[in-house]
């Protein structure tokens, strides 16, 4: 699965970890994050982050 950064930030989601403090399940992919899930850094929303080139 694919990692996504957040542009203002730099916190990578990792699918394969997921969000535990926001009870986002290990396996989780990005585009199935609910919609209202935001940056555990930073706190901005989805829209603010880019698929990491690897």
């Amino acid at each position: 699965m694919k990692k996504y950064i957040c542009i203002p930030c730099g916190y990578i989601y990792d699918p394969a970890i997921g969000d535990p403090d926001e009870d986002i399940a290990p396996g989780t992919a990005f585009e199935d994050l609910p919609e209202d899930w935001v940056c555990p850094v930073c706190g901005d929303d989805k829209s603010h982050f880019a698929e990491v080139e690897e």
